[in-house]
């Protein structure tokens, strides 16, 4: 249970509150002149009900209403002239949860019950009138009902001011947290460089002079290779951002061409008339084919790979295809690869499937609705 204002948690200030209430609603009846026999049992108990039902009124406000405006009427016909206090909190604490067409139908109810309850116990209509009036004052209903919406704004506007801070903060993380991933990636780059530099240099000056060369040489010389191209694959994502040309279906051709100089033997075939692809969709797409090529090459101990596009009136359908070592049946690993193209997809409402092929292989195909696209 959290602790609202001054460490006191809002049930326990309820129920004092309740407690409060109907024991000055039981006073104030009992003082005055009251009736005689069961009527005053009953109006007492319903003054008591009324008051502690405010214990309630936070979870339940609009039985609040129901409860507090039955009891209200109850002690009416029952002989006791008290003000309707507990229906004025049940007035501010429906208004504050924001159910004001609620409280107005309520309110009119009362305004009316009162006086027909005097008229039926036997009242003429202006002793009536004046009861009811002096039960349920207008100016009071009207002031419970305006405190319980100037409250309730007050919380929705402290609501939305925590909510704008907490987006602030999360997406000033999310900046920070690119922008050391891009500083770290540049660096990493340039290091992982100059130690594929400097390798190449000793194999070529061994050859050169005649020597063997080492197979812990040629070792750091291709695994420094792979490493700068992974590295350039991951660092063109991260620099996907505003300051750089947006990508889409006009560039796909390149990633493939560059797939081609990693030693990939990759197609490329587009179907459809691709100027009628919004421009959120190009980007997806762009994204599923380059992460696609680029798990290919690392993971996949493929030689081949196939891109097919198919532009539809209605879609936008990529599929990538290798002959790589996944075998049918098996469980594909989700790597932060896959479910980075999974979030781009699903964002755009289509769906993406990544599974082994039936003929040996893996397949990425992405489905992306084209008439809802953003």
């Amino acid at each position: 249970m959290s602790a609202g204002r001054f460490g006191v948690p809002p049930r326990v200030r309820d129920g004092v509150v309740a407690v409060g209430v109907a024991a000055a609603l039981v006073v104030t009846g009992l003082s005055g002149e009251r009736p005689a026999g069961a009527a005053g049992v009953v109006g007492a108990v319903l003054l008591a009900a009324a008051g502690l039902a405010l214990a309630g009124g936070r979870r339940a406000p609009v039985v609040l209403l129901v409860v507090t405006g039955a009891c209200a009427v109850g002690c009416q016909a029952a002989g006791y002239d008290v003000p309707a206090v507990a229906f004025l909190f049940a007035v501010y604490a429906a208004v504050r949860a924001g159910h004001r067409a609620v409280t107005v139908a309520a309110s009119v109810a009362m305004l009316a019950a009162l006086p027909l309850v005097g008229l039926l116990s036997g009242r003429d209509l202006g002793a009536a009138l004046a009861q009811g009036r002096d039960a349920l004052e207008l100016a009071w209903l009207v002031a419970a009902a305006a405190a319980g919406e100037a409250l309730r704004q007050a919380e929705h506007r402290a609501d939305e001011a925590e909510r704008t801070r907490e987006e602030v903060a999360r997406r000033r993380a999310d900046e920070e947290r690119v922008r050391i991933a891009r500083e770290l990636h540049d660096s990493l780059t340039h290091q992982i460089a100059i130690v594929t530099v400097q390798a190449d240099v000793a194999v070529h000056v061994a050859r050169r002079r005649g020597e063997e060369v080492p197979d812990a040489l040629l070792a750091i010389q291709q695994a420094g290779r792979e490493a700068s191209r992974e590295l350039r694959a991951t660092l063109s994502a991260l620099r996907d951002d505003d300051t750089a040309p947006p990508r889409g279906l006009d560039h796909v051709p390149e990633l493939v061409d560059r797939a081609r100089g990693f030693g990939l033997d990759a197609t490329l075939t587009i179907d459809g008339d691709r100027r009628d692809v919004p421009a959120a969709v190009g980007r997806t797409a762009y994204r599923v084919v380059q992460e696609s090529l680029t798990n290919v090459a690392r993971h996949s101990g493929s030689a081949t790979a196939t891109v097919r596009i198919e532009c539809r009136p209605d879609r936008l359908a990529i599929t990538v295809d290798d002959d790589g070592r996944a075998r049918p049946g098996a469980a594909p690993v989700l790597g932060v690869g896959l479910l980075g193209m999974q979030e781009r997809v699903g964002a755009l409402g289509g769906r993406l499937r990544a599974l082994p092929r039936s003929e040996g292989g893996f397949r990425v195909r992405a489905e992306l609705p084209v008439d809802s696209a953003p």
